[in-house]
C-alpha cells in the first residue's frame, strides 16, 4: 500500500467523521478505506481513532498524526503542481551548451530575444568545443555543429553549416592557387582539431588549433590555406581579406543542431528553446550573406 495514499485515507476520515463519507469523498470502497487505517495503525503501534456505530472520533495521538500529515499532504500537492507546470511552461534556469565560435558571434542576440519573449528562464551558458555529455554534466541542450551519428539522444536541426576552402589573396600570390584537390598537398594547410568531413586538407597541416577564429585569423595573416565555416570566415571573405578557392570541391555542408535527452515529458523551458531557434537564423540563414555564391 501507498504510504501517501494511507495518509490521505486518514485524513480524510478524520475530515468527515466517517469512513462511509470519507470513501465517498476519495472515491474508493469503506473497506478499503478501513483496511488503510487499521494498516497504519498497525505500522505506528497505536490507536489513532475511537469508532462508535455512528461516528469516529480521533485520539490525542490520531489528533497530532492528523494535523501533521495534513501538512505533509499539502506540500506535496504543491510540490507536484509545480513541477507540472515547470513542465508546461517556460520557467527556471536553462543549461545550455555551445561551440565557442558559434556563440560568440551569433547566441548573444538569440538569447536576447528568447529571454524577451520568456522572461521566466534563466540561461547558463557554457562554451566549449567538445563533444558535451549533457545528460552526466547536466546540459538542458547542446547545440552541436556536424553531421550527427545515430544515438539515444533526440536532435532537431537549426541552420544549415555551409563550409568553405579559403586563403589569403596574398598567400595565393606568392605560392599559387590550387586547381585540384591534390595540389593541395603542396601547400601549407591549417587544420581544425574537431573537423568531420569527406573533403579535408591533406597531411598533418602547418598549424593544428580547436577555435576556428584562430585559423581563419591566421589565414588572414597568409599562414595558409584553411577550410572553415561561412560563420567565420563570411565577413574577411566579403571584405577580401581571404578568397574562395576550389569551391565545388568543398566539404558537404554540416548542420546546427540542438540535441536533447528526452522527447517526452520535456520541461516547458527546454521545449520553448528548441521552438525559439527553429527558423530563427534562416535557411539560408543570415552569416551566408558574407560569402561568396
Amino acid at each position: 500500500m501507498d504510504r501517501i495514499d494511507i495518509m490521505r485515507a486518514f485524513v480524510t476520515v478524520v475530515a468527515e467523521g466517517s469512513f462511509t463519507q470519507a470513501a465517498d469523498r476519495l472515491a474508493l470502497s469503506p473497506q478499503l478505506v478501513s483496511k488503510y487505517v487499521a494498516r497504519l495503525e498497525q505500522r505506528l503501534g497505536t490507536r489513532l481513532l475511537n469508532r462508535t456505530t455512528r461516528k469516529v472520533h480521533a485520539t490525542e495521538e490520531g489528533v497530532r498524526y492528523a494535523e501533521r500529515a495534513r501538512l505533509l499532504l499539502h506540500d506535496i500537492d504543491e510540490l507536484e503542481l509545480g513541477l507540472g507546470d515547470a513542465h508546461r511552461q517556460a520557467q527556471g534556469r536553462l543549461r545550455v551548451s555551445a561551440p565557442v565560435s558559434f556563440a560568440t558571434r551569433h547566441l548573444a542576440l538569440l538569447l536576447c530575444d528568447f529571454q524577451q519573449a520568456h522572461g521566466h528562464v534563466s540561461v547558463d551558458l557554457q562554451l566549449n568545443d567538445r563533444k558535451v555529455d549533457i545528460v552526466e554534466e547536466g546540459f538542458d541542450v547542446a547545440l552541436r555543429i556536424g553531421h550527427l551519428k545515430s544515438s539515444s539522444l533526440i536532435a532537431r536541426r537549426i541552420a544549415p553549416i555551409r563550409l568553405v576552402i579559403c586563403a589569403a589573396p596574398e598567400y595565393l600570390e606568392r605560392h599559387g592557387t590550387p586547381g585540384r584537390p591534390e595540389e593541395l598537398k603542396q601547400h601549407r594547410c591549417l587544420h581544425y582539431s574537431y573537423m568531420e568531413h569527406d573533403v579535408g586538407l591533406p597531411g598533418d597541416g602547418a598549424l593544428s588549433c580547436n577555435n576556428g577564429d584562430v585559423l581563419v585569423e591566421a589565414a588572414i595573416r597568409g599562414a595558409g590555406i584553411v577550410i572553415q565555416p561561412t560563420f567565420i570566415a563570411g565577413p574577411a571573405i566579403a571584405d577580401g581579406r581571404l578568397r574562395v578557392i576550389l569551391p565545388e570541391h568543398a566539404p558537404a555542408p554540416m548542420a546546427l543542431y540542438a540535441v536533447y535527452a528526452h522527447r517526452t515529458l520535456l520541461p516547458g523551458k527546454i521545449r520553448s528553446f528548441v521552438d525559439f531557434m527553429d527558423g530563427y537564423f534562416g535557411d539560408p540563414p543570415g552569416w551566408d550573406d558574407f560569402a561568396q555564391h
